[in-house]
């Protein structure tokens, strides 16, 4: 097995207390109602805390699949949230498990910064190309950014 490590910012115009909620503590409930190719994310095991592991199907197109997603480490207090992609249809083949290691921390005008280690685990002899890794980091920066979005249209929320 094989480890390739990234680390990124990701900046937002939301304060970390809300941007965490959003994506931790309500991730379930949010996340359907606002990414089109989620359908759904329920609990399998646990209640939110660290061991939980969440069920989130995805459709993309005629296929429907879906990632078993283990909760790591939360601490509220600390805006940090480690999480683990541990399997699942939507697992690339080539990989065991991808984990993340992620914190929110102030940035200026009220505003956030999301700061994520991920690191890849590849299956045997696999390897994983710096285009995946760029792919992936874009995905998730477009889902910090369409949450951005439902935040700043939701200032109630």
């Amino acid at each position: 097995m094989g480890v390739v490590t990234h680390e990124y910012d990701t900046p937002a115009d939301v304060p970390p207390t809300r941007l965490f909620k959003a994506m931790t503590l309500d991730f379930h409930n949010l996340f359907p109602k606002i990414v089109d190719s989620i359908h759904g994310v329920v609990f399998i095991e646990g209640s939110g805390g660290p061991g939980t592991i969440k069920k989130m199907t995805i459709i993309e197109g005629d296929k429907t699949k879906y990632v078993l997603h283990r909760v790591d480490a939360i601490d509220e207090a600390a805006y940090v949230y480690n999480f683990s992609i541990i399997g699942g249809t939507a697992l690339a083949d080539t990989l065991e498990k991808v984990s993340f290691e992620s914190k929110l921390v102030e940035g200026s005008n009220g505003g956030s910064i999301r700061k994520v280690h991920v690191q890849f685990f590849t299956k045997g002899n696999a390897t994983f190309s710096e285009e995946e890794v760029k792919a992936n980091q874009a995905k998730v920066e477009g889902l910090v950014k369409l949450v951005e979005g439902y935040l700043l249209a939701n200032p109630d929320y």
